[in-house]
């Protein structure tokens, strides 16, 4: 804390007094806040460029104008440019009016999702659009071209799993996706180089942006949630918000039950001086609990000064798992042993998450500072139960295992970001500290694997700069951030110098966006990093069966990777290009267990060598009256090089996939979504995906009494056709293979009502993310 506390010192001294300077607001003409629009003050009578800024998410904007009077230009895409004279000092209130377009006798106004570049970032235009019938947030990201959402998890083709804010705060929690309607988000940006002012293992954000929220006073919206796929899911989520002047309470209380099931066919075989073969049937099943609050004050004071306080509790009572594995054994093609395995998981875990931030501008600068801290812990009892047979039934052996375990982690992190134009453009610099503590402790009373107590403290001290400027027509923007990480691996309370470790690593990133005629193009390189996760790093050793164990590798190094991306932008048509370096890659492999049998496979995870690969998507999103369709094509290739029993392979077979989403406005106010999917067989590091995959999903939706209350009903896999084949190379002694029967097919009602829902002025942005994602 006393490096950021320094850092935070430093950066402030560097603020400076306020010159003359223009500020003001855009909105449109519901009077809500216009961001992205682009303004530009003009000295009089020349007309010559002085200079230039972009609004904010709540539509303000503040330039230099000196020089005395002159004349400010306000544009958006999509709306009829403004002119306006005006001069230092001054505070404007400026409103754009839509532009329509007459296209082949047809007014086309705000039914069509338009989407823009803005820099490295794709920004879709949700207010006014089909899309805001999609239904949540979730629902509506999945939609966006190029991004695929499920399950709580957002990831941006090419790129993979994506951080996601809303209003400036990141989502830590999944659910917030879902309590946020689609009929409430003004645009959605999706950035696919995300540059240096994020962590370098951030490989792409989503940001949303909602409307302006309504009303003063009290205001709620409450969700009722059920699915069924084989037994019930069941969701209650009471959100409430509190808003007088600049003051702003808001919470969340919200509980959960739910149920999961997987079934699969597993094929190992290990090739030493007799083949084995191990056919193996995973029947399990998941039963879980969840309590979730969050309480948030917010206040907002002076010109644009913000500040807040956000804390977050979330309990899991129990998470219960539970099933067989029946397993063969044959050497040579002859059956050698049977072996079945009946088990039980039970974990209990509690989080606390906690947020303070400031926002606001002194002088020139505008300052966003995030204080964070985080403690949760996890326990987990396990048993299992193994009886081996031969052939003709008899009993030869009988093993019982059980095990505990314990993780706990605790953060405490600091970042703070300034910013301010300069020299015609936009100057950011910041930087970020973080400590974190990940705790280990692994028990087997029986002694059949190695007892753990480990634990792994790290700090992460990170810099960055970053400058971007309009030069006519063409933007640029480039920026650098050094992350310096220092992690110390303990067994009990000695250090271990050889899985101790330290990092100082640059992180490059540019930009540069130039139009060809109507056409968008922004070409982007970017450097990323993946750290591994604790769970990867763990030192214990996890018992399946006398022939499978798994375990975490401590001397993993981290993945980096080297990115260039093309964008294209023209009307409603998206193009995305793009070619991948990367060194180091985590895999999953295999190694003898031991020496005197090697029989026995310890499945953990490696570094691969180095590979490249490309990628390309083209989506097309036109509108046709009541009908708007999105069809996607996307391809990825890569060159990889593994070991496998039968030598060193090339794994290099594309991997193709479309899709086909239909939303059709239905009379009576009802939205219907169908949407089909399909991807081939290809290769994707040492994984070769052996089935194709194809699905049918389907949604309605109606709302009431001015969409206060809305009913979703959504249908998942229509035709339960997403059963997946996959054959996974693990080195020179063996392979895995999986037929996994679908668990995806399922029925789900959402009710929603809301009354006078203002969302929360939090603007909390939080620290440390990267370190809490690897938790």
């Amino acid at each position: 804390m006393k490096r950021l506390s320094t850092c935070i010192l430093l950066l402030a001294m560097a603020i400076c007094a306020s010159g003359q300077t223009l500020t003001g607001k855009v909105t449109d003409e519901q009077q809500q806040p216009l961001s992205y629009a682009n303004v530009v003050f003009l000295s009089l009578p020349d007309s010559a460029f002085v200079a230039g800024a972009v609004s904010g998410e709540d539509g303000s904007f503040s330039l230099s104008a000196e020089g005395g009077k002159g004349v400010l230009k306000v544009s958006c895409i999509g709306y009829t440019t403004l002119y306006k004279d005006c001069g230092p000092g001054e505070q404007l209130s400026l409103q754009l009016k839509a532009d329509a377009q007459l296209l082949d006798e047809v007014v086309v106004k705000g039914d069509l999702p338009k989407t823009r570049l803005k820099g490295s970032s794709m920004i879709t235009t949700v207010a006014g659009s089909v899309l805001e019938k999609a239904g949540t947030a979730e629902n509506l990201l999945d939609r966006i071209p190029g991004v695929s959402a499920g399950g709580g998890a957002v990831s941006v083709f090419g790129r993979g799993a994506a951080e996601v804010y809303i209003n400036g705060r990141k989502v830590r929690d999944s659910s917030e996706l879902d309590q946020l309607a689609s009929d409430n988000i003004k645009s959605v940006e999706v950035i696919n180089n995300p540059g240096a002012r994020y962590a370098a293992s951030v490989k792409a954000v989503v940001r949303i942006t909602t409307k302006r929220a309504p009303g003063e006073g009290f205001g709620f919206n409450n969700r009722a949630y059920a699915k069924y796929n084989k037994d019930w899911t069941v969701l209650d989520q009471f959100n409430f918000n509190y808003r007088s002047g600049g003051f702003d309470l808001s919470g969340m209380l919200a509980a959960s039950d739910g149920h999961a099931w997987s079934e699969r066919n597993v094929v190992q075989d290990t090739y030493l001086d007799k083949l084995w073969n191990q056919h193996m049937h995973m029947d399990e099943k998941e039963h879980s609990q969840n309590l979730y609050t969050m309480l948030s004050a917010n206040y907002t004071f002076g010109n644009g000064h913000a500040l807040g306080v956000r804390y977050n509790w979330k309990r899991q009572p129990r998470y219960d798992s539970w099933g067989t594995l029946d397993s063969e054994v044959l050497q040579n093609g002859e059956q050698d042993e049977l072996l079945r395995s009946v088990y039980e998981s039970t974990s209990r875990e509690t989080s606390h998450t906690l947020n303070f931030y400031y926002a606001g501008q002194v002088g020139k600068w505008n300052i966003d500072f995030n204080a964070d801290a985080l403690w949760n812990g996890n326990d987990t009892d396990g048993f299992t139960d193994e009886q081996v047979t031969t052939p003709s039934g008899t009993e030869t052996d009988r093993r019982q295992v059980n095990t505990f375990s314990r993780a706990d982690n605790s953060l405490y992190a600091g970042k703070l970001v300034l910013s301010r134009e300069w020299l015609g453009g936009e100057l950011s610099l910041g930087g970020e500290y973080s400590h974190n503590t990940h705790g280990n402790d692994y028990v087997n009373p029986e002694g059949l694997l190695e007892d753990d107590h480990s634990e792994i403290r790290e700090g992460n001290a990170s810099g960055f700069v970053e400058y971007g400027r309009s030069f006519g027509s063409v933007y640029v923007q480039a920026g650098v951030r050094f992350e310096h990480v220092a992690a110390d691996y303990y067994e009990g309370d000695k250090r271990v110098e050889s899985q101790s470790k330290q990092y100082n690593d640059w992180f490059p990133s540019a930009t540069v966006v130039v139009p060809a005629g109507n056409v968008q193009l922004a070409l982007s390189y970017a450097s990323d990093i993946v750290r591994p996760s604790y769970h990867m790093l763990r030192g214990n050793i996890v018992y399946n069966n006398r022939y499978t164990y798994e375990s975490g590798n401590p001397l993993l190094r981290p993945q980096v990777a080297q990115n260039l991306i093309l964008n294209a932008v023209y009307d409603w048509t998206q193009l995305t290009l793009g070619y991948v370096h990367t060194k180091d890659a985590i895999v999953t492999t295999s190694i003898p267990y031991s020496d005197t049998d090697p029989s026995i496979a310890l499945l953990t995870n490696t570094n691969a060598p180095a590979y490249n690969h490309t990628f390309a998507s083209l989506s097309l999103t036109p509108t046709i009256g009541i009908w708007s369709p999105q069809l996607t094509a996307a391809v990825v290739k890569q060159w990889y090089h593994t070991d496998t029993p039968w030598g060193r392979l090339n794994l290099d077979k594309p991997l193709v996939s479309l899709s086909w989403e239909n939303s059709l406005k239905l009379p009576g106010g009802f939205l219907l979504n169908a949407d089909a999917s399909w991807s081939s067989l290809g290769h994707e590091e040492n994984t070769e995906v052996k089935r194709q995959l194809w699905s049918v999903n389907a949604m309605l939706y109606k709302g009431f009494l001015n969409d206060r209350l809305t009913f979703q009903l959504q249908a998942t896999d229509l035709f339960n056709s997403t059963r997946s084949r996959s054959l996974v190379y693990l080195g020179s002694l063996r392979t895995f293979y999986t037929d996994a029967e679908p668990n995806s097919r399922s029925v789900s009602l959402t009710i929603r009502y809301k009354f006078n829902a203002a969302k929360s002025k939090y603007k909390g942005t939080g620290a440390g993310s990267s370190q809490k994602n690897r938790m």
